[in-house]
């Protein structure tokens, strides 16, 4: 990759500072020169901060559009997402795997400065290894960082506080929604990785999810944009391999094969006493995959999407 992650995610976020008014966003500069973007706590957001917000999340490596879809006769706005870069854009930048946590403040950090944190052992394990001069991270968050996180994370990512760019969205907003949503290619490929499937197999991903309604709280919104993947969303993967064992895959990703599917996601969290690590971990996945293996030609496909439950989500 000749350019870093960091730089093309820049390149968005001066895109967004550039016409906060237009996109709905607030933008401040920290006491340390740090930049933050508020997308949706004291901001409205929208669409189009949320559909740039999402392909921030992928380090510039993905596209984020909308369209509707219909799900047992419900009509939904919908997210479509997709990329030519999975194993980078999905795993080294979007998926949601550190935790920002220092004193009262924590927020799950997305997004291409992970790449230069380091602090998942996932990374061990990806071909991308990322170099800038420069961070962005987006945080799913209601409470903005200071510039004491700003600090902190500009630490973390060995950059100057004044080259780090923080974005933030809570659950329960536009563009929170919308950065959810966008996740359904990751979704997918994380459940691949945890299957043992080599992610370097994996060439193209695209995928499409049901846009939540923004609902009245974080944790009623946390429900809502799980069952938007875990029971309405579908990701299409191309990679290569060999049949009979893409076959096999592809019947094991769905959601549809956790014992704790078939509630909506609120009612799960909660019977867990809202601890997530009480859910099986393979209930994160799409409702529905199709597997093209480019080395035969044949598509493999499983799983189904569930109106009912989404109708108890979303209703």
């Amino acid at each position: 990759m000749n350019t870093s992650l960091n730089t093309r995610a820049l390149a968005l976020a001066d895109v967004l500072a550039a016409d906060p008014e237009g996109f709905g966003v607030a933008v401040s500069i920290l006491s340390n020169g740090a930049r933050l973007i508020d997308c949706g706590a004291n901001a409205p957001g929208g669409f189009d901060a949320g559909r740039i917000f999402a392909e921030i999340c992928m380090g510039g490596l993905g596209t984020v559009s909308f369209t509707e879809m219909s799900v047992d006769g419900l009509s939904l706005p919908a997210v479509l997402a997709r990329t030519d870069h999975p194993e980078t854009a999905c795993l080294a930048s979007q998926y949601a795997g550190w935790a920002v946590q220092r004193e009262k403040y924590f927020a799950m950090g997305s997004g291409p400065a992970r790449g230069l944190v380091r602090a998942e052992p996932l990374f061990d394990e990806l071909q991308h290894k990322e170099q800038a001069d420069c961070a962005v991270l987006c945080l799913e968050t209601r409470q903005m960082p200071d510039a004491d996180i700003a600090a902190y994370i500009a630490q973390r990512a060995g950059v100057p506080a004044d080259r780090l760019t923080l974005l933030a969205a809570p659950t329960a907003s536009m563009a929170g929604g919308i950065q959810i949503a966008a996740r359904i290619v990751e979704t997918a490929l994380h459940k691949l990785h945890a299957l043992k499937f080599h992610m370097a197999d994996v060439l193209h991903g695209a995928g499409i999810a049901p846009l939540p309604p923004i609902a009245k709280s974080d944790p009623r919104a946390i429900g809502r944009t799980n069952d938007a993947i875990l029971y309405g969303g579908r990701a299409h993967l191309t990679v290569r391999g060999d049949d009979a064992q893409i076959e096999a895959l592809a019947a094991r990703v769905p959601s549809s094969t956790s014992a704790n599917y078939g509630e909506p996601f609120y009612d799960v969290l909660k019977a867990a006493g809202f601890d997530f690590y009480k859910i099986d971990p393979m209930l994160f996945s799409p409702a529905e995959i199709a597997l093209t293996n480019v080395t035969s030609g044949r598509t493999f496909r499983a799983g189904a999407l569930n109106g009912e439950v989404l109708r108890q989500s979303f209703q």
